[in-house]
């Protein structure tokens, strides 16, 4: 959260070095929670986050709601 406090912060004083430093930071605090960076599960399961729901077995159910 400190990270993107930084972001808001540098943004609002319009600093392209501590909006870039920040990003930065972010970006370093999703990779270690598991948020980007590459797949640390081995399900080997189809990935259908970026597909739109009528393009996946969801869709029917989607659909339903």
């Amino acid at each position: 959260m400190q990270a993107r406090r930084s972001v808001k912060q540098a943004l609002h004083h319009k600093d392209e070095a501590a909006l870039k430093a920040a990003r930065h930071q972010v970006n370093a605090a999703k990779v270690a929670l598991g948020e980007r960076g590459a797949v640390w599960w081995t399900d080997a399961t189809p990935d259908y986050s970026r597909s739109l729901v009528k393009n996946t077995p969801y869709a029917d159910w989607y659909s339903s709601l």
